[in-house]
């Protein structure tokens, strides 16, 4: 487009069927006129929050409700707003409306991931993405779901930590004081006979 503009000095001839031949101005003007699909926004928001989100994107000249088929006899709304933009920039696949992360799709849109709106990966492979396996430092204690899913520790971890042994009971008592876990299965835990 730059290249065009260039050669024609931002302008060109154009010649009518009539053979009258008018002056055209040529000049940018953004990505051109789209129907933006937002989706996941609920109802109650009002356009003026839709108008102020995508404003930044370009002059927003209508925003309607899109409705299921026209099979119906009156219009049912699919919860999906189409809101008609003359784009100036291109508009990320998600964007945050009146506290709500909406899904934004367009004809030629770029996509970008959801976690972090970057182009050239999606959300399952993005990099800023936590991995399965890794270890996060607040989800280290153990619960009550994790002693009952996995059994206790093993005494041999709690020898190393406190120098002696303990027994399941010991343990399980102290993973109920760590976590603040439910205190009547506590004294249920402390009527086992110590077995070691």
């Amino acid at each position: 487009m730059q290249d065009i503009l260039t050669l024609t000095t931002g302008q060109a001839e154009y010649r009518h069927m009539n053979g009258v031949i008018s002056k055209v101005r040529i000049e940018a003007v953004g990505l051109g006129l789209r129907k933006v699909r937002i989706a996941n926004l609920p109802p109650e928001v009002p356009d003026s929050y839709v108008r102020m989100a995508l404003g930044k994107f370009g002059e927003i000249r209508d925003i309607q409700n899109d409705t299921w088929s026209n099979a119906y006899h009156y219009p049912v709304p699919n919860g999906i707003q189409i809101a008609t933009l003359n784009l100036i920039q291109r508009i990320p696949s998600h964007i945050i409306v009146a506290g709500h992360k909406t899904l934004i799709s367009y004809e030629g849109q770029q996509t970008t991931c959801y976690r972090c709106n970057e182009m050239g990966h999606l959300y399952q492979v993005c990099p800023h993405r936590r991995r399965p396996g890794a270890v996060d430092v607040r989800t280290t204690r153990t619960s009550w779901a994790v002693v009952t899913a996995m059994g206790p520790k093993e005494p041999q971890d709690k020898t190393e930590e406190h120098g002696q042994g303990m027994d399941m009971a010991e343990m399980m008592a102290e993973v109920s004081n760590d976590t603040g876990g439910a205190r009547h299965r506590h004294s249920e835990v402390e009527s086992i006979p110590n077995t070691v």
